[in-house]
């Protein structure tokens, strides 16, 4: 039995001899989902319907596959200990890892990482439960998402499940704050006992992935950031003592992110380094390109995501015990690139996220999912006003799934559109007709 191949919902593997047609079918599964096109209405930063040019969560999440499957394909050319295939968690298929690239952000509801925040913060406070995208994607893959003559969802290999599970716990654990939910955490922890996966460690495929959107999000979404306008290509901007001093902040409180060496550097000194370092770039890819600002921004977009990606490699592990997957650089952790790459992160963050237009569209969206959540939240109203076949799937399934779990999941799989479009049918003084389709 070919472990990698593994469904729950179909024991025995290898029915299709070719390992790559099992992928495939995995891969198949994965875009003609529901799941999947909603993508394309829910926000990356801006919000979906923003406009043509700007990311959503489904242009995000096929640029992040594309990013993995060339540097699994890479890796595996480059790395003997890959083909030997020695365990099931130290190999790297492209078709793998590009399947679990475009599952990534199933879960993730609209409105961006304000929905997340948002209805985590009604579910914990009201039930003592928790909502965490990740998570979410777990239950959507395993559970929400309805394929015929499959009790367990899509039904993905266990390679593809396992290369999406970058964090390898039980989310009720005390103080895990990302994870699997209990319910899917079953057959996670199952196949993680038939390949022996080690307590807490992610296959190399799982690590690609979650590296390859860290690129993704650190070279994209300042693109964005400057088509936008909100990330000005100019000495005024770059040199602001005020923008240095928010990204200093930004990286001191993300305590999530200790393990690139802060400690080894003066930060103040590197962000501001790393700041005209990438203004000088732009500014001479800027004059080889007869100063025409949208050739610049893909061309710094296409030189940074290379020079990320070229530097992808694996180095043993020796706390874990098992192996990583980072930057590279004489066989040895590059820090160095680490930081600079999450100092990137944070200028999409603190310019994006964090102007006041945005904020105001943040705080609008929490307003939205809050009142929406009101009007759901009771069983014997909420039940009234959402559509009969998810009342039906909750009927069918309530011993085990719980009435705010239901509200979390119907919230959560609306795009942003369709949010607001509740939201005006409930809350505003004029809605579109009572006969468009749900």
């Amino acid at each position: 039995m070919d472990l990698r191949k593994l469904r729950l919902d179909e024991p025995v593997a290898g029915t299709f001899s070719e390992e790559r047609y099992e992928y495939e079918r995995d891969y198949a599964r994965l875009i003609q989902s529901p799941a999947f096109r909603r993508l394309q209405g829910k926000s990356q930063v801006f919000g979906a319907g923003t406009g043509d040019y700007y990311r959503t969560r489904l242009t995000h999440s096929i640029e992040v596959s594309q990013i993995a499957r060339e540097t699994a394909r890479r890796l595996g050319e480059h790395y003997e200990f890959l083909r030997r295939k020695e365990h099931p968690g130290l190999m790297m298929d492209p078709a793998v890892v590009e399947c679990a690239a475009l599952a990534h952000d199933l879960g993730h509801p609209p409105f961006g990482h304000k929905g997340e925040e948002v209805l985590n913060r009604l579910l914990a406070e009201e039930h003592g439960l928790a909502y965490e995208g990740n998570a979410q994607n777990f239950r959507l893959l395993m559970f929400l998402e309805k394929r015929a003559g499959s009790g367990s969802g899509l039904d993905l290999t266990a390679a593809v499940l396992l290369g999406i599970n970058k964090y390898p716990y039980n989310l009720d654990t005390p103080g895990r704050i990302k994870g699997v939910y209990p319910m899917e955490w079953e057959g996670i922890s199952y196949l993680r006992d038939k390949w022996n996966m080690p307590a807490g460690c992610s296959t190399l495929e799982a690590q690609l992935m979650d590296l390859s959107d860290d690129i993704a999000y650190s070279t994209h979404d300042i693109e964005d950031g400057i088509r936008a306008g909100k990330i000005q290509m100019n000495r005024t901007f770059f040199e602001d003592d005020r923008l240095a001093m928010h990204l200093v902040e930004e990286i001191e409180g993300d305590h999530g992110n200790l393990e690139v060496g802060w400690d080894q550097v003066d930060i103040k000194a590197m962000v501001k380094h790393v700041l005209a370092s990438y203004l000088e770039q732009w500014e001479e890819i800027y004059a080889a390109c007869d100063n025409e600002a949208s050739r610049t921004r893909r061309e710094m977009k296409a030189r940074w995501v290379s020079a990320f990606a070229g530097r992808v490699g694996i180095i043993d592990d020796p706390k874990k015990g098992w192996k990583r997957v980072t930057f590279v650089r004489d066989g040895q952790q590059d820090l160095e690139l680490l930081r600079t790459m999450e100092i990137l992160k944070k200028l999409a963050w603190v310019t994006l996220i964090k102007d006041f237009r945005v904020q105001r569209l943040q705080k609008r969206s929490e307003i939205m999912i809050r009142r929406l959540w009101d009007s759901f939240k009771v069983p014997e109203e909420g039940r009234l006003i959402i559509p009969p076949d998810w009342i039906e799937n909750y009927e069918r399934h309530k011993n085990r799934w719980t009435w705010p779990r239901f509200v979390a999941d119907y919230l959560s799989g609306m795009t942003d559109a369709y949010a607001e479009k509740v939201y005006a049918e409930l809350f505003a003084s004029k809605s579109g007709s009572i006969y468009e389709m749900d």
